[in-house]
């Protein structure tokens, strides 16, 4: 009964330090949200565009030209099309690992996500940046960035399910850095291009950091109840 208490009360002070670390991240983005919707972050996003630019040609990324091409193929490690099959290939790979529930979680994760993206943006409808010409083809508004928001959310809750499978802290310290170097340099890409504002990609990153520590706090959940009703 000992162990039992002990292990209950230490699952209710993770839970409790989860809901805090979600509930900063969400309060942070409302806050970040009411800055934009105020333009008090408009001039700051201006600043930083235009140091992305040559000041005598603001078509011109800075560096050389391989440079900006390079941006747009790692762009597309946040598009849809990428992120879908990447999807479908892991939940695919837990699938037949007979990891069923965990499968269903990463296509609830995405989906979920996709959807939050979509209403977000319609509800704070901010135009794409009119100051540089853009560098990818866009079709949506601007805050908070799909791209970014999906790039931490695919990314890092399959480093964080995948982590779940291995126990040496390198290969988790591992998988959590390749997630979140390709995150942060999906994000980066959105503003180097040109297609979205700082402040864009910040929320994006914000929400989508928040959705993957639910799904994988619900991933933990769900794993801790299957193993207790196997015995």
């Amino acid at each position: 009964m000992r162990i039992i208490g002990s292990l209950l009360r230490s699952l209710e002070a993770r839970a409790l330090l989860i809901l805090m670390v979600v509930a900063g991240g969400v309060w942070a983005f409302v806050e970040l949200a009411d800055e934009v919707l105020a333009g008090e972050t408009q001039s700051l996003d201006e600043r930083i565009l235009l140091a992305l630019r040559n000041p005598n040609d603001l078509a011109d990324p800075i560096g050389p030209p391989w440079i900006e091409e390079i941006c747009r193929d790692i762009t597309a490690l946040g598009g849809v099309a990428v992120l879908t099959l990447a999807c479908f290939a892991i939940a695919g790979l837990l699938w037949l690992d007979g990891k069923r529930l965990w499968s269903g979680l990463v296509v609830a994760a995405m989906g979920g996500g996709v959807l939050m993206g979509v209403v977000l943006k319609s509800v704070f409808d901010r135009p794409r940046p009119d100051l540089v010409p853009h560098g990818s083809q866009v079709a949506t508004n601007s805050f908070p960035s799909g791209h970014s928001m999906m790039a931490a959310v695919a990314y890092l809750t399959a480093a964080a399910l995948l982590c779940r499978l291995y126990d040496r802290k390198r290969l988790k310290a591992y998988l959590i850095a390749w997630a979140l170097l390709l995150t942060l340099a999906v994000g980066f890409s959105r503003v180097y291009l040109g297609v979205h504002w700082p402040t864009d990609v910040l929320g994006g990153w914000t929400l989508g950091a928040v959705w993957a520590l639910l799904c994988w706090w619900v991933a933990g959940m769900l794993a801790q109840t299957k193993a207790t009703d196997s015995r």
